[in-house]
């Protein structure tokens, strides 16, 4: 009596298959969530003006890759025009957040963000911000995240070296 060696071969073929899928689920595992009160919050870095916090939510803003960030500014900060080499998405968490664009900060102009409010500042165009009170923002996107002033004196890195 001949024995076929398909259905091995089909038996061992599936084995393998369903072995690097468990792998494959393994690697692909869902991160942690993050409630609010598990965000840990420090020192905004020293290319953003004074004043305002940041918490890394997801990501690494520093690499390519996509990252989330929360920014918390106080009451009546302002970020200077500026942009970003690639696109911002923010997302308004609380508080009021003004934007305007251009290539200067113009608080007669722009528009009022309150919780909720999302919006999408592409890569390379000028905008800037100002809050009315506190106010926390998610921002989300592509890295690495860098910032370029409009006017290369409000960059707030550029003036603590003085």
């Amino acid at each position: 009596m001949k024995r076929s060696i398909v259905p091995f071969a089909v038996a061992s073929g599936l084995a393998v298959v369903a072995a690097a899928g468990a792998l494959q689920a393994a690697e692909m595992q869902m991160k942690p969530p993050v409630n609010v009160g598990d965000i840990k919050w420090g020192p905004a870095p020293p290319v953003v003006p004074p004043g305002a916090q940041l918490a890394v939510v997801a990501g690494d803003p520093s690499k390519e890759g996509l990252f989330t960030m929360r920014l918390k500014m106080p009451a009546n900060y302002k970020v200077p025009a500026h942009h970003h080499p690639t696109d911002e998405f923010v997302t308004v968490i609380s508080g009021d957040f003004r934007v305007g664009l251009g290539d200067k900060l113009d608080m007669d102009k722009g528009q009022s963000l309150k919780a909720g409010a999302f919006a999408e500042m592409p890569a390379g165009m000028n905008h800037y911000a100002w809050t009315t009170e506190e106010t926390v923002v998610q921002i989300a996107g592509p890295g690495p995240f860098a910032i370029t002033y409009a006017n290369p004196t409000d960059d707030p890195s550029k003036q603590a070296t003085k």
